[in-house]
Formats: structure tokens, sequence, C-alpha cells
């Protein structure tokens, strides 16, 4: 940003700053200058490097501030803000103008003052060399009194011509679908229901906090003007700015936040001065509306704390001068902590301890604070969070899955596959992805894209290739524009198959290795005592077969925990990824896993007496499922039953069509005797009646 350095010393006492000064006291303050540029009448113009987070120093006021606090400086020197004069009112501003303000959540304020008997003409020299040095065109004297406060301020404005509003009204609101705006100097656009605009009875008159409207602007016929300051939704200013590819000042600091506590002085200084230029009268009276104004938010700063974040000891008294020097308002309370009240135009910026504490480096010089040859360094354990991904990647990577890190962009049409349902796809306007403008609602997108180039490239590996990957997935309500991420572990995984078609048992075999891998992570995360349970579903997106997904739960010491689901990727899904064999997908969504971790332990002592195991064949439906058949068993609470576990599922001609058998180990055990097999005779007869009753099952000999 270029500031005028006869400007800038117009709000400094003494006025005296030079280049070389501003240089070294903006540079210390985290603002170098990048150029010196020589400017009208010997003036020097300075293109200061303002961060994004310092919209307040988008103007000469704002970098004058840091001017007048910097306690490194050649000799002190003081802020002069100008003062506000009285003006003589005319008749009330509601006589002629009306406003209404549709969208308080995207215009937390909007005012509008009126301003009679304008003479719009020629801007007087002090106002036309102000705008002139920093490169501007002076328009009129009416026009170059708002470029002038945004550059003064950083509060941008704009002015209308009273005549050319249409039913003296002032509207903000949403644009309609295809209404099209005339802007000043950047021709006609097409909006839609995303973009603002203030408009008056007929249609939009300025893009809100964009550009003004060519149908209303003020001219040298203009005797009434309308003049607004306001402030937008950062995000609204910037994604219209974008998509319209208009860049102006107005909307590079509505970009970065502007409070609506900072328009009352902006706009009051404005007011005085299109009046004081083009001899015109205020109306009695102001225009306002939008949400609730914020309240003066309250810090507090431990000096201990600050201390041990700069590594060198300062005087509470002193960082509470330093931090009024910068307009907070800093009080030490009985307990020696800061209590500090921060100002509107830094609200957006400072919002917790630690930035306080940046202000307090920034303003006694980050060059006092020392530079050691070493650095002292306390090794700690790593985050609970760090631990349970760690176990989770060495679970994956001991079975074989290599990690990858793919894009989290996809195409539309990809992105559809793979869309819960309910939600809608996310999309984001930018010219360098036009091909992929999707964020991707599952992580299996980027895994199948992986495991195609690795098809195209011939790679083979033992088992077939493995492939897992952790990462954010992105989707909005179904018709809103309500966003959410959430954080995955996607798995994927090839069906290994001799000949030309893979068979059943060879989609059965790779489908119970994905089950084992997600098992191994449960064992990983929430402990050797938890369970998976298995429930076939129908899938909520076109990625999975439909016939062949399911949810997966967790059930550790009686509760219930969902943590995502897999199956077998779709035929549509290969199909759109050019894929030429079959694979079985995962998602699990990461934070209960994490939450989870770390796992519960549990020592016991070793059994004294031997068990005994016994094996049961049940002939069921193929529609019955392993935990049917698990909890079957644990409902009957068999006694001195220790445990239980799947040993086999066979299916052939023998059994029938729609028939399989599975075999079941049941672990029996005394902890004070050697068990007896007619002990355990009855409670395997006991499962073996309640199977037939509930579950249909035949006892294979």
């Amino acid at each position: 940003m270029d500031i005028s350095l006869r400007w800038l010393n117009q709000y400094l006492s003494p006025s005296d700053v030079t280049a070389e000064q501003v240089d070294h006291i903006l540079t210390q303050a985290g603002m170098p200058i990048e150029e010196f540029k020589t400017g009208i009448d010997g003036d020097v113009v300075l293109d200061v490097e303002v961060t994004s987070n310092r919209g307040d120093c988008l103007g000469h006021v704002g970098c004058a501030r840091e001017i007048a606090a910097a306690q490194y400086a050649d000799k002190p020197r003081e802020l002069k803000i100008p003062e506000i004069k009285n003006m003589t009112l005319g008749a009330p501003i509601g006589d002629e103008l009306t406003l209404e303000n549709r969208v308080p959540d995207k215009c937390p304020l909007f005012t509008a003052r009126l301003i009679r008997n304008v003479k719009v003409g020629p801007s007087p020299d002090w106002l036309k060399q102000a705008i002139e040095s920093l490169g501007q065109r002076s328009i009129n004297n009416v026009v170059d009194v708002t470029n002038f406060i945004t550059l003064e301020l950083g509060n941008p404005c704009h002015v209308f011509d009273h005549a050319k509003l249409a039913g003296g009204q002032l509207i903000v609101r949403p644009a309609s679908k295809d209404e099209v705006v005339s802007t000043l100097y950047a021709g006609e656009h097409k909006l839609n229901e995303d973009d603002l605009v203030v408009a008056d009875a007929n249609g939009p008159q300025s893009l809100a906090g964009i550009i003004g409207g060519n149908d209303s602007q003020v001219d040298e016929n203009t005797t009434t003007v309308v003049f607004e300051m306001a402030t937008w939704d950062t995000m609204s200013v910037r994604n219209t700015g974008r998509k319209l590819q208009i860049r102006t000042d107005a909307a590079y600091r509505f970009e970065r936040g502007i409070d609506p506590r900072s328009i009352e002085y902006a706009a009051q200084r404005a007011a005085q001065l299109i009046c004081e230029v083009s001899g015109g009268e205020l109306a009695e009276g102001i225009l306002s509306q939008g949400a609730q104004s914020p309240n003066d938010t309250v810090i507090t700063v431990r000096p201990t704390r600050c201390d041990r974040i700069l590594g060198i000891p300062t005087n509470p008294n002193e960082m509470a001068d330093l931090l009024n020097s910068l307009s907070f308002k800093t009080l030490i309370d009985a307990e020696g902590l800061l209590q500090c009240t921060i100002p509107p135009h830094r609200s957006h910026d400072v919002t917790r301890e630690i930035d306080l504490i940046e202000e307090v480096a920034r303003a006694r010089s980050l060059g006092v604070i020392p530079i050691h040859s070493t650095l002292p360094v306390t090794i700690k354990e790593p985050q609970v969070e760090e631990r349970a991904m760690s176990e989770i990647a060495k679970s994956l990577t001991g079975l074989g899955f290599f990690e990858t890190i793919t894009f989290s962009f996809t195409s539309p049409k990809l992105g559809e596959l793979f869309k819960r349902s309910g939600t809608d796809l996310v999309a984001v306007d930018d010219d360098r992805r036009k091909a992929e403008p999707t964020l991707r609602p599952s992580v299996l997108l980027g895994l199948l894209a992986c495991r195609h180039t690795n098809q195209s490239s011939r790679v083979q590996v033992p088992g077939g290739v493995r492939l897992y990957e952790v990462a954010q997935t992105f989707a909005q309500d179904e018709g809103t524009t309500n966003s959410s991420e959430q954080r995955e572990v996607a798995m994927l995984l090839d069906v290994e198959f001799a000949g030309k078609k893979p068979k059943q048992d060879d989609i059965q075999r790779a489908i119970r290795t994905m089950r084992g891998s997600v098992d191994a992570i449960v064992s990983a995360t929430f402990g050797t005592n938890a369970t998976t349970r298995i429930t076939p579903v129908k899938p909520n997106h076109q990625g999975f077969d439909a016939n062949g997904h399911a949810t997966i739960c967790v059930v550790q010491d009686g509760k219930e925990t969902q943590i995502g689901s897999f199956g077998l990727i779709s035929n549509v899904a290969l199909k759109a990824h050019d894929l030429d064999r079959p694979l079985v997908g995962a998602e699990l969504v990461l934070k209960p896993l994490i939450e989870a971790y770390p796992p519960m332990s549990r020592a016991e002592h070793l059994p004294a007496f031997p068990g005994i195991d016994r094996d049961l064949s049940l002939i069921v439906n193929e529609s019955i499922r392993w935990d049917q058949i698990s909890t079957t068993a644990d409902d009957l609470q068999l006694d001195r039953c220790t445990g239980k576990e799947l040993v086999d599922i066979f299916r052939g001609k023998q059994l029938g069509d729609g028939k399989k058998s599975v075999t079941v180990r049941l672990h029996f055990r005394d902890a004070q005797r050697t068990l007896r097999h007619e002990e355990v005779d009855p409670q395997i007869e006991l499962f073996a009646n309640k199977a037939k009753e509930l579950l249909g099952a035949e006892i294979r000999s």
C-alpha cells in the first residue's frame, strides 16, 4: 500500500518524521517498506507491505498510529486525529430518503446521510494534491472526499446522486438471479443470489462493498447527494469480487474486515469535508440499519506469560504503557494482571492473550529480544492425537498398506458418485482448477485415482495393492451453503484372483481382509477388549456396491460407537476411474478413533487349568450374519464360556442353494479346576437348540 510522507506527517506531532525513520519504525513493527518513490512537489511515496491481518493500517492514520506508538523511535511523537466540528443542520433526512437493510447478517451496519445544496466542481488544491500524490485521478470535489477518507482512515464510502435514486430509496439486498448492475468503470455484470447490491426502487445502484453504480453517479448537475458508509461480510465481498474479477480499494479493505463501531467517526469526518468543499448543508438525522453492534472485548494478559513467551522480562507498568500507546485501553487489576479493552479497529486481528503479547513485542521492538547461540529444548511426549495417528499408521503399514497423499479436488461427475444423501458437493470458483472445481466428498476418490495410476504403470504387489490415506472430506447441507468438514481414514485393497474373473470366494477373502484391517485399527485405538459389529446396509452414496456394503460399530463395555462403513466398490465407480479389477474400500471417521486412544489394557493371570474348545457347524441361510450367531451365544450366557470365534464358512452343492455352513468355536474353562467334557456338553446342546430356534439352523455333523 502506498502512503504519502507529507500526508502522514499531518497526523503526527511533531510532524517531522522522515522517510528513513518511517522505514525503520514500520519495519520494526512488522510492516517493511518495499520501495521509495518520488512524489509530487518533493513528496516521498512509500510502498508499505501491510499483512492481511492488519486492515487497520490500510490508511494514513493507521500507519501514523504505529509510528506514534513506537518506543524505539528517535524521539516521541503523538497521534493527531482530526477533530469533528459542529455543523448547521438542515431539514430532517427522513423527508427525502428511506433505508431498508434486508441482510443484516451480511451487512452488519449501513448508514446514510443526506447533504443538500452541494456545488459539484473541481477539488481544492489540498484535496486534489492528496489524491493525486498516490496516483489517483481527481474526479470532483465530492467524489474525491470519499477517496480521501478511504486513504486517510481505511473506511471505504460512496456517494449517490439523490435525484437519480428511484423512489428516494436505498435497499440493501441480495441480487436476483441474472440481475444486471452497471458499474462506474468496470462495465455491466450479471449477478446471482449470492451477490449483494445497494438498490433503489428500480434496481441495483452499486455492487455492495466493491464498486459504485454508473446510473447514480455524482456529476456537475448533482445538487443533493446521499453519503453512504457501511461494513460488509468479508467472505461475501471476496467471493463476488473474485467471481466478477473486479479489484478495488474498497473491496481490498472490506475483505480484511471493518468493525461497525469505526463507522461513526469516519462518516462524520467525511460528511464534514463534503460540506466544506462543496458548500453543502447536512440534513438532520442519520439512517442506520444492521445487526446489533458488538460489545467491547476485554482480554486478560498475564505478565509472567508474556515474559516466558518473549524470553525477556517486561515490567507490567511498561506493558500497560505500550498497549495504551497502541489504543488498547489497559488497566492493571489487584492481582497484577493486565485487563485490555480491544479497540474497534483491531477487533478482527486481536482476539487472544497471545495476540496482545505480540503487540507488546512489536511496540517494545523485536530487536530487544536476545538471540542465543543455542536454544534450550525440552522433549515432551507426543500429543495423544499424534500417538493415535502413529498407531493407526503402524497397523496399516504392517498389513501391507501404502500411505498416499492426494488432491482435495475432484470433478463434479466423480464427486456425484460419492456424494452422501442429504448433502451437496462443495465447489470453488477458481480458474486454476477448471476441470476439478469440486472438493472431494470422500477420500476414496483420491485412492481410486491413485490405484488407476498404479494400474497404468502395471504395478504388482504380492497380495494386491493396498492403499490408505488420512484426509479431510467436504460437504454442505442439501439446498444450503452450510458446509462441513470431516477427517477420515480411507482404505482400498485389491480383490486378488486367478483367471479371468474373480470367484465369490475371492471377493469374500478380500472383504474379510478389509474387515481384519478394520479390527486391527480398532484394537490399536480402542483396545483388545473392544469388538466390531458389522451390519449390512444399503450405502448412502453410489461409490459402494448396493449389495456389498456394511456399517461398522465398535462395542466396548456395553457402549456402541459408529466409526464408518466398508464394502465393495461399485461397478459404476470402477468404470468411472477406468479400473479393471474389483476393489474393497472402507471409510472410517477419525474422531472417535482418536478419542478412544490410548487403548484400555487389562492384565489377567494366565489360566492354571486347561480349557475345552468345542467346534459347532451351523447350516444357515446366506442372510444370517455372524453378529446374529455371536449375539445368540452371548445372550445365553453359557456357563464357564470364556469366548468364541468364527472358524470357517463353507459353501457347497451338498448344502443346497442359499445355504452356508458357519463353524463356531466356543471356549470353556473353569478357573478353580480342570473342566470335564460332560460339563460342557449341556452348554453346546443349549446353544445348538437356540440356534435352531432363532436362526433356523441345522447342525452339520
